[in-house]
């Protein structure tokens, strides 16, 4: 039985800041990412942990940044437990699968989103607005359809703690034009080589978001990549345009805490084990059909 980690205490490492899934470790001139099984929902973190979450999420990240770093260098410097510094040896048995070296980036505080098909958020702006983020689109569009071409629409952080959708030119306001055009000329392309090798395993990956920071003077992508708590991935044979989709991701959660009209104040309820089990079903799926392995 696979044990379910809810929280890390690395005794002798400094642990610079616990997030709703990450616990993030201080090494001085790097950082230890070590990915938690938390799930989050609405803004809270859950009760329940979803078995093997972190590392389905720790290992994707990895295979991606493997696979993208032709585009663009990242912050990951080994998944190998056997090449982390001490005092990290003794926690070999927790960190094994589910932690990341990487380097210690200036964080740019911007979320870079992709999307190829109008869902989530997307399409209650297009609902009220017929654009996204600033950008005009075709009329008569329907739920899940997809996008002539890929499109930039980035997000900020509110005080609240809630992603805002804002136009690209907020971005130019805040970090300048040169560095909002290549994080989305890299983000653009990024989806675009994910996009074709995961639709060559069965899936659509309709929207991701992307996070970048500055090292040594360089653009690099920081943080998660093309997970299921980052992206939106759906099955080909399933796809239907005009409707919600199933997803490879915690949708099936929120779609529980919608139906026992939770209010979303805390405290979270505990999730029940059919949902705790589908949900480790869908992570599962997602990561090998698209890494093409098993979780180590």
């Amino acid at each position: 039985m696979e044990k379910i980690v809810l929280e890390t205490d690395l005794e002798g490492v400094d642990l610079l800041f616990r997030g709703k899934v990450r616990d993030i470790y201080d090494l001085g001139d790097k950082l230890l990412i070590v990915v938690t099984d938390r799930v989050s929902a609405f803004d809270l973190i859950l009760p329940t942990g979803i078995p093997y979450k972190g590392k389905l999420l720790n290992q994707m990240s990895a295979y991606w940044f493997n696979f993208t770093e032709d585009i663009i260098p990242n912050h990951m410097i080994t998944t190998d437990i056997e090449e982390f510094p001490e005092p990290l040896g003794e926690y070999s048995e927790l960190l094994r699968g589910r932690s990341m070296l990487v380097r210690k980036a200036d964080r740019i505080d911007v979320e870079s989103v992709v999307r190829g098909y109008v869902s989530g958020s997307a399409w209650e702006e297009y609902q009220l607005n017929g654009s996204i983020c600033g950008i005009t689109l075709p009329l008569g569009l329907v739920e899940s359809e997809k996008l002539s071409e890929p499109i930039f629409t980035p997000a900020i952080k509110a005080s609240t703690g809630h992603d805002v959708n804002v136009s690209e030119e907020k971005i130019v306001e805040l970090i300048g034009k040169d560095l909002t055009e290549e994080m989305k000329e890299k983000s653009i392309r990024i989806y675009e080589k994910a996009f074709k090798k995961a639709e060559s395993k069965g899936i659509l990956i309709a929207d991701s978001k992307f996070e970048f920071g500055m090292f040594e003077g360089e653009l690099i992508l920081i943080d998660e990549l093309l997970t299921p708590d980052s992206s939106r991935f759906w099955s080909i044979k399933d796809y239907l345009p005009g409707v919600s989709q199933k997803s490879f991701d915690k949708q099936f959660i929120r779609d529980y805490l919608k139906n026992i009209k939770w209010n979303r104040e805390p405290p979270a309820p505990a999730l029940p084990a059919d949902i705790v089990q589908g949900t480790t079903q869908k992570y599962l799926e997602a990561y090998e059909r698209i890494a093409d392995g098993k979780l180590l």
